[in-house]
């Protein structure tokens, strides 16, 4: 196998590493430097840099707590990001290396929630097969509904009967560059009332994140007698438009006022993306489902696609050593 080197990320490789994200095969604009520190006063940066005769050949956003390293407990997906020229051996020989500059850390876990193969520009999933070889452990699954843009797709008749109550109602839709009435008329109130919960991003947090990422970050309002009555954030990566978050007032049902937003954003404003994703609809780390979210969500069309997380002790990477034959 070949020899790398892995070392910390620091503040002074910002630029290069946003570079090498551009030029990824497996990463999103939540990768770049500028998404991952909005929290970095929650999360004790752990970024590894991978270099080969001081190229960099991969990265792995990551942060540490205590003796375990995630990859990143901040972010919704993670793992080691590379560019197509990578191939499978290297990848595995990448991940021997990363698991050795752990253990020599004093290091003994790493945890790793892996990019749904969706969202890749290619099929990259050379990491799945070191993780096996690691013998890592799956830990959480959890189901996130995706519709593929791009083949046929059924929306079903109970959707269709809440666009036409919409319809009926003259509710209007509108992209707005402020998140303000989303935030504070409906998301909050809404998350506390029914989940005594709050949205990961403060309204701070997502103004600030949509100024450095303004074609990324999208905001959808619905409206009904000039009323706001619902909404959505879409964080819109190359391949996918994934429903950051969705809520409605108490009155969505009659209104029709989530569905009529989602047949748009579907079969309008993303329609020639690849895919859509409504997000998971799982609970208690992906033991518990949420029968009525995930039926809605399918109910436009969407299909289940998995999102595994694994932990494997960094003192596996012996196993790594004789796989090549």
């Amino acid at each position: 196998m070949k020899n790398y080197t892995v070392k910390l990320y620091r503040n002074e490789d910002l630029e290069t590493w946003n570079a090498f994200i551009d030029k990824a095969k497996n990463a999103t604009f939540l990768f770049n430097r500028n998404f991952m520190e909005y929290h970095n006063d929650r999360f004790e940066d752990f970024s590894l840099i991978v270099e080969k005769d001081s190229k960099w050949v991969a990265v792995l956003p990551a942060n540490v707590v205590n003796s375990e390293v995630f990859s990143h407990q901040g972010l919704t997906y993670g793992g080691l990001v590379y560019d197509e020229k990578l191939k499978l051996a290297s990848v595995i020989a990448i991940f021997k290396a990363i698991l050795i500059f752990l253990e020599t850390h004093n290091k003994t876990k790493l945890q790793i929630k892996l990019l749904p193969h969706f969202y890749a520009d290619v099929a990259s999933e050379e990491l799945n097969y070191a993780l096996f070889l690691a013998k890592a452990q799956l830990i959480r699954r959890d189901t996130s509904a995706v519709i593929d843009l791009q083949k046929p797709f059924l929306i079903t008749k109970g959707r269709m009967e809440g666009v036409a109550k919409a319809l009926k109602n003259n509710l209007i839709i509108k992209e707005e560059q402020s998140f303000d009435s989303f935030w504070n008329e409906i998301l909050l109130p809404q998350l506390d009332k029914n989940h005594q919960a709050k949205p990961v991003h403060s309204l701070e947090e997502i103004q600030s994140l949509n100024k450095d990422f303004p074609d990324n970050i999208r905001q959808f309002n619905v409206y009904y007698q000039d009323k706001i009555v619902a909404g959505t954030t879409i964080f819109e990566t190359k391949n996918v438009a994934h429903a950051q978050y969705i809520s409605g007032n108490e009155n969505k049902s009659i209104l029709g006022s989530v569905d009529f937003l989602y047949h748009y954003l579907i079969t309008e404003i993303f329609k020639e993306k690849r895919y859509f994703d409504f997000g998971i609809s799982n609970e208690k780390q992906g033991e518990k489902l949420n029968e009525g979210l995930s039926f809605w969500k399918e109910s436009f069309g969407a299909n289940i696609v998995v999102q595994d997380f694994y932990e494997v002790s960094t003192a596996n990477y012996d196993l790594l050593e004789n796989v090549l034959v």
